[in-house]
């Protein structure tokens, strides 16, 4: 008969048992816990997309490519071996118990555009990262995009990622300094950063994505995230959303202007909530699976 694996009756799909038979459920797949290489993470995204009945890789009413990532358990921060790394990156272990799709790339001018009608980019160009934007224009364009006709009908809910779900996502399974390894003359096929830039943004997705399908988590814009910026616990943590009050609203990936180390996936930086700078944009995490 049939094998059947942890990952719960998906065999018995193949064998003649009725509908009333089939009733269990499958079990959840197991959470992807790092380190995992990138056969490995592309399996735990088919696993959960099975599990889920819900495609890896979707496209919103907008346009708006987004791809699911698994629950899973990483190494939050960096050792302390790790070259250029700064005191506020306290390694901890982080458990992420709720998968989520994430934008595979930066928000678009084009999609800025067209949820809230404006586009303050220096750069200008539609494919390019929206810049110039602060914490709570990023946090409005999440609004309104849920709120839009066909998200809401599907009852999709978009945000800004926490600081813990973005690292989790960059890092796709590594454990190095970067989500392809430790060599930082590689980022340029990643990532634009000082070195290749020309000192301006460029269209999103060019690069190489990492094995989550992500583009750009390296360079192009700094990322604003949903948390507060301070200190890590020193313990484990599950689903943390970082510091309860502070000054300033986390800022992740380096952006075109920055050395390589700025684009570390464990560096952090903070910034005022108002500020708006041309190397500052955001990416959309949708909670909602279904």
């Amino acid at each position: 008969g049939p094998r059947f694996s942890l990952n719960g009756f998906r065999a018995a799909r193949t064998c003649d048992f009725t509908p009333e038979r089939m009733t269990p459920v499958e079990a959840t797949p197991s959470p992807a816990i790092a380190p995992f290489d990138a056969k490995a993470a592309a399996k735990h995204q088919q696993d959960w997309a099975s599990h889920l009945e819900t495609p890896i890789d979707m496209t919103n009413s907008i346009g708006m490519k987004l791809r699911l990532i698994p629950a899973g358990e990483f190494m939050m921060g960096s050792p302390e071996t790790e070259s250029d790394r700064d005191d506020d990156e306290t390694q901890h272990r982080v458990s992420i118990t709720k998968p989520f799709y994430l934008g595979v790339t930066e928000v678009t001018q084009e999609q800025y555009q067209k949820v809230m009608g404006t586009n303050p980019s220096q750069f200008k160009g539609p494919q390019n990262p929206v810049e110039r934007v602060s914490w709570a224009e990023a946090v409005e364009f999440c609004r309104k995009l849920s709120a839009m006709p066909a998200e809401k009908t599907a009852g999709h809910v978009y945000r800004l990622p926490t600081e813990a779900e973005w690292e989790y996502a960059c890092r796709s399974g590594t454990t190095t300094a970067y989500g392809f390894g430790d060599d930082a003359s590689r980022l340029g096929d990643y990532g634009w950063l000082r070195s290749n830039s020309d000192s301006k943004t460029h269209p999103v997705g060019e690069k190489k994505p990492n094995a989550w399908g992500l583009y750009d988590m390296h360079g192009g814009v700094y990322e604003w995230c949903q948390d507060w910026y301070g200190a890590y616990p020193s313990g484990s943590a599950t689903d943390p959303t970082g510091a309860t009050s502070g000054s300033f609203r986390v800022l992740r990936g380096g952006s075109w202007r920055n050395l390589a180390w700025f684009c570390r996936s464990a560096y952090r930086s903070g910034y005022a909530p108002v500020l708006r700078y041309y190397d500052l944009g955001f990416r959309v995490l949708r909670s909602s699976i279904k």
